[in-house]
C-alpha cells in the first residue's frame, strides 16, 4: 500500500483503493477523490434517471475499512446532500467509527454541494460547495480494526485519509457475505446513522458482511439491477420488494408476475443454490388497499414536515392497479410455485418486521419511511426471522 509520510506533521496519507471499501461495487475517480457507487457503471448507463442516479451513490453501508495503531483519523470529503425547495435544511448525515466491530464515534462533515429539489415541479438542481472534513482523535494506541461507515443518505466523495500512524487493508474473514435489495427502507430512511439502518442492525446481529443495495425511490424490479445482484459474490440474497412499484405506479399486475419471475431468474444465473429470501413490504397503511401513485402532501413543508399521500383509485385494482395487498398475495404464491423446485428460496411477509401492532405504537412519520426506533425494531426482528434458528441465513454456508 503506498503511502505518503510528512515527517513534520507526523500524518500519513493512503490513497483510497478499493481493498480500503466495503460495500460498493464501483469506484469512480473523480476530479476530487473517489465516488464510491453501489451500481456498476454498465447498469448506470441502461437508464438515466435522477432519482436513481441519487440513491445510488449515496454510500448506505459502505465503509472505510482499515488496521492501524493510529489514535487520530482525519477523512476529507465532499458530500452532496439533499435539500428541498421552501423547507428547512435536513439534518446533516453522521460517519460512524468502529473499533473492533464496537461504535467509538461519531462525526458530521460540513461544507459540501447541495442538490436542491423542488417537490412541486420535480426539477433538481446542484449548488457546488467545498470539501469537508472528518476528524476522530483520541483512539486507542494500539493495533485495531477501524471501519467508517459513510452517511447512507449523503453521496461522498471520498477525497484523502490522514492518520497519525500507517494504515493497512483488513484482509476479508471468514464471514458470510450477505447481498441486499430494497427501497428508501432498506436504503435507510429516517434512520439514526448507517449502523443502525436495518440491514446494517441485522447485519451486524447476523455476524456477516453487508452489501446494501436499497435503493431510495429504486426498488422498481429493473433488469440491470437484478444482473448487479447475479454478478455479485455473495452467500446470502434478499430482495425487498413493493413499495416502490406502489409509489410510481410504474406497472399493472400482468407486467409485475413475469416481472418479479424474470428479476429471480436472472439472480439464480449467478447464485443457483445460495439461501436467497423474497420480503414483501413493511405495513403501510395509505397504500395497504389504495394504488399509487405516491404524492408529496406539501401542506405542512414550511414547518419541514413533508408527507406522502395514496393518489391512485382503489377502483382500479380490479383491471390490475397495484396495492401492497395485492403485491403480497402475490409474491407469497410466486415464492410458493418457485419453491417446489427451488429449496432454497424462501418468503418473508414485510408485516413481520412492522404491522398493525407496530405502526399503532410507532407510526410512520410520513406515512411512508420508518423513523429511527422503527429501524432498530426492524433490524432486530429480520436478524432474529432470518439468521436465527430454523431460519433462511441460519448456518448457510455457500
Amino acid at each position: 500500500m503506498d503511502h505518503q509520510h510528512d515527517a513534520d506533521s507526523g500524518w500519513t496519507t493512503t490513497p483510497i483503493t478499493a481493498d480500503l471499501l466495503r460495500g460498493a461495487l464501483d469506484l469512480e475517480r473523480t476530479e476530487h477523490g473517489v465516488l464510491p457507487h453501489r451500481l456498476p457503471a454498465r447498469a448506470r448507463a441502461q437508464y438515466a434517471d435522477g432519482q436513481l442516479a441519487m440513491a445510488e451513490a449515496q454510500p448506505s453501508g459502505v465503509r472505510l475499512v482499515f488496521r492501524t495503531r493510529a489514535t487520530a483519523i482525519e477523512l476529507d470529503t465532499l458530500r452532496t446532500k439533499p435539500a428541498y425547495q421552501d423547507a428547512p435544511p435536513r439534518p446533516d448525515g453522521v460517519y460512524d467509527l468502529l473499533i473492533d466491530g464496537r461504535l467509538a464515534g461519531q462525526a458530521s462533515t460540513t461544507g459540501g454541494n447541495v442538490l436542491m429539489m423542488d417537490m412541486a415541479t420535480g426539477s433538481a438542481e446542484t449548488r457546488p460547495g467545498p470539501a469537508g472534513t472528518v476528524r476522530f482523535a483520541g483512539l486507542p494506541e494500539r493495533v485495531k480494526d477501524v471501519e467508517i461507515w459513510l452517511p447512507y443518505n449523503e453521496i461522498t466523495q471520498v477525497v484523502a485519509l490522514r492518520t497519525d500512524a500507517p494504515v493497512e487493508a483488513v484482509p476479508p474473514g471468514d464471514r458470510r457475505v450477505w447481498l441486499h435489495h430494497g427501497s428508501s427502507i432498506s436504503h435507510g430512511s429516517n434512520a439514526a446513522s448507517p449502523t443502525t439502518t436495518w440491514p446494517a442492525l441485522a447485519a451486524s446481529l447476523g455476524g456477516v458482511e453487508l452489501i446494501n443495495l436499497g435503493f431510495g425511490g429504486s426498488a422498481l424490479l429493473d433488469s440491470f439491477t437484478a444482473r448487479a445482484l447475479r454478478d455479485t459474490p455473495a452467500d446470502l440474497i434478499s430482495i425487498k420488494i413493493g413499495i416502490n412499484l406502489v409509489n410510481a405506479d410504474l406497472m399493472r399486475l400482468r407486467a409485475f408476475t413475469p416481472a418479479v419471475h424474470g428479476f429471480l431468474d436472472t439472480i439464480r444465473e449467478g447464485h443457483p443454490t445460495a439461501p436467497l429470501l423474497v420480503v414483501s413490504p413493511i405495513l403501510c397503511p395509505i397504500h395497504e388497499d389504495t394504488p399509487g401513485p405516491s404524492a408529496p402532501d406539501l401542506s405542512d413543508l414550511s414547518a419541514g414536515v413533508l408527507r406522502f399521500k395514496a393518489a391512485g383509485d382503489p377502483a382500479e385494482v380490479p383491471f390490475g392497479k397495484l396495492t401492497l395487498g395485492v403485491i403480497r398475495e402475490e409474491l407469497s404464491r410466486i415464492v410458493k410455485q418457485r419453491a417446489a423446485e427451488d429449496p432454497n428460496l424462501h418468503y418473508l411477509d414485510g408485516r413481520d418486521l412492522y404491522g398493525d401492532a407496530d405502526a399503532a405504537e410507532l407510526p410512520l412519520p410520513d406515512r411512508l419511511h420508518p423513523d429511527a426506533a422503527t429501524h432498530r425494531r426492524m433490524g432486530e426482528r429480520f436478524a432474529a426471522s432470518a439468521f436465527g434458528p430454523g431460519g433462511p441465513f441460519d448456518g448457510h454456508r455457500a
